[in-house]
């Protein structure tokens, strides 16, 4: 799966790095979401002032490990949204690094 960008886990519990296509460079955040029901995004996805999506912690169904599920929709990706996982950075041995890895199929 193609990585679209990466993040840095933060201390706080935010993400914080860049999203990376042919068309957009943005810097971005994963910033908790003070949730007041179970449904809700864990974590809201801004770039800038700007919110361009959400993110949920998950756990695999087979592999019992948790991840983060990203979901982002903004004017520039047109109708389409984007769905992606936060996964290890490859190259990378910081355990706080992530590549936000594309799901074309989601």
């Amino acid at each position: 799966m193609p990585s679209i960008g990466r993040v840095q886990l933060r201390d706080d519990g935010s993400y914080v790095g860049y999203l990376a296509t042919l068309s957009i460079r943005k810097n971005i955040e994963l910033k908790p979401n003070e949730k007041t029901k179970d449904h809700q995004p864990d974590f809201v996805v801004v770039a800038g002032d700007v919110e361009v999506g959400a993110a949920w912690n998950k756990k695999g169904v087979a592999s019992g490990n948790e991840y983060v599920s990203v979901s982002l929709a903004a004017p520039e990706f047109g109708d389409r949204t984007i769905y992606a996982n936060l996964g290890r950075a490859a190259g990378s041995e910081d355990e706080n690094e992530f590549a936000i890895i594309w799901n074309p199929n989601a």
